[in-house]
């Protein structure tokens, strides 16, 4: 519900995310991991800004959690096992890097991000096209990973 309180771009987001099939919402939570990365690698080199690259590290670590939230285990077969073992290592990793406060260890896992929201973003483009060719009717897009 729409509140005149919120600036025009809080509610272009809302909309956005209200709007989005569950394909483009795993794109944009992958958006958003890589975003606070590179703001958490950039704060950890001159200056070094260590608490806004901890907070963004934290930011980072609640997405990927959301991440391994929503991966369907029961079905989703060895593509959701994969992607578990990697979002875990992704947190051990940011933990990691936290506490050393080394931007190289957060590189690495940026990549992978990007790697994956690329692959998603072309899952979440072929779903929406399948859409439109279902003449109005839902696809068959599962989260399985």
């Amino acid at each position: 519900m729409p509140s005149s309180n919120k600036n025009p771009y809080d509610q272009y987001k809302e909309t956005q995310v209200n709007t989005a099939n569950q394909g483009k919402l795993i794109v944009m939570l992958y958006d958003g991991a890589i975003k606070f990365l590179n703001i958490a690698a950039e704060n950890m080199s001159s200056p070094r800004t260590y608490d806004v690259a901890n907070s963004n590290i934290i930011k980072a670590q609640d997405i990927i959690t959301e991440l391994l939230l929503s991966l369907n285990m029961a079905d989703g077969g060895e593509i959701a096992r994969n992607l578990f073992n990697l979002y875990m290592f992704f947190k051990k990793q940011l933990l990691d890097a936290n506490i050393s406060k080394d931007p190289e260890k957060i590189k690495p896992i940026i990549s992978n991000l990007k790697a994956l929201r690329d692959a998603w973003d072309q899952i979440s483009a072929n779903e929406s096209k399948s859409d439109h060719t279902n003449m109005g009717g839902k696809g068959n897009f599962i989260i399985e990973g």
